[in-house]
């Protein structure tokens, strides 16, 4: 049981030192190839109708985190079956992989960076990167906006989430919970492939996201007044405008965000050339500025921080009094 603590403890630390190594081999990846090779097979099996689509979804959407939650655990038994503390130190490293603080972090600095040195050409490359809305005709703000709002958004599925299931249930539940948020990022759309084929991963997205997603709203309001921030705008922001949002979960960490930086976020964007008219979040206290992506990535780190002692203060108490 302490096991697991020193594992998620020292992997987060290791992603804020070294993020995601490049050549390293990244898990995401592995999970995504089996996506792309079961899910040909499965729309092969059931009959292309909106029934068989869903049931296919269905069986794609609980085989993969199961696959990959057993990976990890058999992975883990093996190495401990020849050393306790190579089993730690592999845990250690599964962890690491699944946290993406450092690399959220350095990717949306990578927008800032260009808006100070390049120009706005170049801060339009840059987030294209890290967003799926039209960047081509993006203003000045719209370019802070956007990378704004991944590291408000991504805070919760990218780094406080995967604590949180890494604190409950060890490397297998935190690779469980990643296989589930990568099948959302595959095949949870709602086009006409993926209407039907889909729904079950974009649902289990939806429902494992939920408690994180409100969890990580409180710590980025509780970490704003020490980052120099506003706690009370971004809670009476997240009392308002916490529901904005088609996805149950997105604007919890957006309207927090929002009124923390006391800047106003979300409305109008393009995809694929298409107009999706959305509501904004927060109020315009004062206009978005280049600093507000290096603020909002201060205030993903807080949160975190705060999550990290959180989770694993839980999990301790629950080992010493159970």
């Amino acid at each position: 049981m302490f096991d697991c603590i020193w594992a998620v403890a020292l992997g987060f630390l290791l992603d804020a030192f070294f993020g995601d190594p490049h050549w390293l081999p990244h898990p995401v990846r592995l999970i995504g190839w089996l996506i792309s090779r079961i899910e040909p097979f499965l729309r092969r099996v059931f009959p292309d109708a909106p029934k068989g689509r869903r049931m296919a979804g269905a069986v794609l959407a609980l085989m993969v985190p199961v696959v990959c939650a057993v990976a990890a655990w058999l992975l883990l038994w093996g190495a401990g079956q020849i050393n306790h503390w190579l089993a730690v130190c592999l845990q250690a490293l599964m962890c690491y992989q699944l946290i993406a603080a450092k690399d959220l972090c350095t990717e949306s600095m990578r927008v800032y960076d260009a808006l100070n040195a390049d120009g706005l050409p170049a801060a339009r490359r840059a987030v294209s990167m890290i967003v799926g809305r039209d960047t081509e005709d993006l203003t000045q703000s719209g370019v802070i906006k956007a990378a704004v709002e991944t590291v408000a958004e991504n805070a919760s599925d990218g780094v406080i989430a995967p604590l949180f299931f890494l604190a409950l249930g060890g490397a297998p539940l935190g690779f469980f919970y990643k296989a589930v948020n990568t099948l959302d990022s595959m095949v949870g759309y709602r086009n006409e492939r993926y209407i039907d084929f889909g729904r079950w991963s974009a649902r289990l997205d939806d429902l494992l996201n939920w408690f994180p997603a409100r969890v990580s709203a409180l710590l980025m309001i509780a970490a704003a007044a020490p980052l120099g921030l506003d706690a009370r705008c971004a809670a009476r922001i997240w009392r308002r405008d916490r529901r904005k949002h088609a996805s149950p979960n997105s604007a919890q960490t957006e309207a927090a965000c929002a009124g923390a930086l006391g800047v106003c976020l979300a409305g109008d964007a393009y995809y694929g050339g298409v107009l999706h008219q959305k509501p904004t979040i927060g109020d315009s206290i004062r206009p978005v500025c280049a600093q507000d992506i290096m603020c909002a990535c201060r205030l993903m780190y807080g949160a975190s921080v705060l999550a990290l002692v959180l989770f694993l203060g839980i999990r301790l108490a629950a080992v010493i009094l159970l």
